[in-house]
């Protein structure tokens, strides 16, 4: 399992793009994990599943909410990465109104959350293999802090405990 010091593994996350920009088109964009977190800090949270009610009440809305703040406390960009197509955190990201805020990161075969060890078999529940729910901060590829949540919890991965560890 990842900890603290380590680096973020090197695979490619997809996003969905609304609009055509620099070097992106419309529809799911690769994004290099190595590359995208070089020399930044990454605000980075994990869920199990676009429209879920915990991660879509919650947990994107924290993150959505304190934006300015993680920016303020030297936070280069917000990630949300889910075992979800890019199809579907786009259009999460729609309904999130995460646009310019959080970037919604599909790691749709679980290749992530494979090679961190962070897994959570819902396979009773009708939903697979998806990411438990953690968050951390990465300095620069490498894992700064981690709070990985227990079976069925939402205390330690929401906004406002990895604000306060970004404050720090």
């Amino acid at each position: 399992m990842i900890k603290v010091g380590d680096s973020l593994p090197s695979v490619t996350l997809m996003e969905y793009s609304e609009v055509e920009g620099e070097g992106c088109s419309i529809g799911p964009n690769p994004v290099d994990v190595s590359k995208a977190t070089a020399g930044k800090t990454i605000a980075l949270f994990a869920l199990p599943g676009a429209f879920t009610p915990t991660c879509s009440a919650k947990h994107v809305p924290g993150y959505v909410e304190h934006f300015e703040a993680f920016k303020a406390a030297g936070v280069d960009e917000i990630w949300c990465i889910s075992v979800n197509d890019a199809f579907v955190m786009g259009a999460w990201a729609r309904d999130q109104k995460t646009a310019g805020k959080v970037r919604m990161l599909a790691d749709g075969d679980a290749t992530v959350t494979k090679a961190t060890g962070l897994t959570l078999d819902l396979s009773g529940r009708g939903l697979g293999l998806r990411s438990n729910r953690y968050s951390m901060l990465v300095k620069d590829g490498k894992v700064a802090t981690l709070n990985i949540e227990g079976p069925g919890k939402f205390e330690v991965s929401d906004a406002a405990t990895l604000l306060a560890q970004s404050q720090a």
